[in-house]
């Protein structure tokens, strides 16, 4: 790695080890990891709305000017605080296969999204560049060794896989997500409601579907929509994959 620190942010700097300009004051005494799992501790207990530079110095028994000897900016703290909350990747056994391999993945991203739902708040400006997200993408990548892609298209189903996950994550997290009512509540209500309103006369699609869904319910065969959605999506990666393999 190129070890100049030019136009890198004070954050990412600490956290790859790369040695940029002095600082005036004393020398930093903390790891940025600190500063990040205090960030978390925060948010997990009160939400993203909870975290500002000031608690978190506190958390860390720091003043909030010597906060920013590590951390430039608030969106220096999330980059910081998104890192220590996926942490790394546990291993994926190469001999699974690219299908098996990037469904353990997802289901790993998918879990640490559920431990620390704020992570669907922070706001995305840019690819990611901390070390323990390239290690996320790393493993990503490494599952379709072996298939015909280029290297373009592993990195666009890496995307589309994690672009899925998170879009489920946050489709659950808007729509269910009530204080005073558990998902169980949440979607049983929900499917009285539309009982109620989308009549067979004005809206047979619609209430086909609910009265399909009910019925599996019954029977104990009600399905799982997130990985009915994933089996779509790696069906289509599949079909790229198939189109490969009959170019070479």
């Amino acid at each position: 790695m190129d070890k100049t620190a030019e136009g890198l942010p004070r954050a990412l700097q600490l956290m790859w080890g790369i040695e940029g300009p002095a600082r005036p004051g004393p020398k930093p005494t903390l790891h940025i990891s600190d500063i990040g799992a205090a960030g978390v501790r925060i948010a997990d207990a009160a939400g993203l709305g909870a975290v500002s530079m000031a608690k978190v110095a506190a958390e860390v028994g720091f003043t909030t000017m010597s906060l920013y000897r590590y951390v430039d900016s608030k969106d220096e703290l999330y980059t910081v605080m998104i890192d220590e909350a996926f942490g790394v990747p546990g291993p994926i056994a190469p001999e699974l296969g690219w299908r098996a391999g990037i469904t353990q993945w997802a289901m790993l991203v998918r879990e640490a999204i559920h431990r620390h739902p704020w992570i669907l708040q922070v706001p995305l400006f840019e690819p990611p560049l901390s070390p323990k997200q390239f290690e996320w993408m790393e493993a990503g990548l490494r599952v379709f060794e072996g298939t015909p892609l280029s290297a373009g298209e592993k990195l666009s189903s890496m995307v589309l896989v994690n672009i899925y996950v998170r879009g489920a994550a946050q489709l659950t997290a808007e729509m269910f997500a009530r204080p005073d009512r558990t998902r169980e509540e949440n979607d049983q209500l929900y499917g009285r409601r539309l009982m109620m309103l989308a009549t067979l006369e004005r809206f047979p699609m619609i209430a086909a579907t609910v009265a399909a869904g009910i019925e599996r319910a019954d029977s104990g065969d009600d399905p799982d929509d997130f990985k009915f959605g994933l089996t779509a999506v790696l069906d289509g990666i599949q079909a790229l994959i198939d189109r490969s393999a009959a170019r070479t």
